[in-house]
């Protein structure tokens, strides 16, 4: 059992780093942008991005963020396809929790996205077009993101192997605590709609 932890270590380990690169600050900063943590919601993913304004830097790093989570995925898979869920698992904590930046990261939407995709495309795909779906219906990047990885998670079940269902079912959850000030927006009508430009930083946001 001691060896099979550290068998899933390596993985997740990796995972966790790929994961935890900052695209969002290092591009808004490359772009002359400044600290994206010091604008809008103070986030560093795709959606704070989108309120400087830059829809190309926003669209790049929602990219970037889901592109790691796949890598992480993929490349764990093909040395060892039991290694994969541990990684997926890495990917989204390291972008959470990235250690670089004193361990406040972003929300996870993306690289949760590009993990799917990695451990099985259709439910990845359920994901994207679910995302999409409610984000057009609704205007509010928060509530798609939500909805569409509850529906990512039970899609997975479908697709994946149960452990490896488990874990995205796993992430779920940290993905709505990390939403929490979002949700408690929506509830009250103040949450900002796709695209809305913010200058101000929100706590906990």
């Amino acid at each position: 059992m001691t060896w099979y932890l550290y068998f899933l270590a390596v993985p997740f380990v990796f995972g966790y780093l790929l994961g935890s690169i900052p695209f969002g600050l290092l591009l808004t900063r490359a772009a002359g942008l400044g600290d994206i943590r010091e604008q809008g919601s103070g986030n560093i993913g795709a959606t704070n991005v989108l309120r400087t304004g830059n829809k190309a830097l926003a669209a790049a790093t929602l990219l970037l963020d889901a592109l790691k989570g796949a890598v992480a995925v993929i490349a764990c898979a093909l040395i060892a396809p039991s290694c994969a869920a541990a990684a997926a698992a890495g990917a989204v904590i390291g972008h959470m929790f990235p250690v670089w930046l004193n361990f406040k990261g972003g929300k996870g939407m993306a690289t949760t996205i590009g993990v799917l995709l990695g451990l099985s495309w259709p439910a990845g795909v359920i994901t994207c077009a679910a995302w999409l779906a409610i984000a057009a219906a609704f205007r509010y990047s928060s509530l798609a993101s939500l909805l569409s990885i509850l529906l990512g998670a039970l899609a997975s079940w479908f697709f994946l192997p149960w452990p490896t269902a488990l874990v995205v079912t796993l992430i779920v959850p940290l993905v709505w605590l990390r939403h929490h000030a979002n949700i408690r927006r929506l509830l009250d009508g103040s949450e900002p709609k796709i695209g809305q430009r913010s200058a101000t930083v929100t706590p906990a946001a």
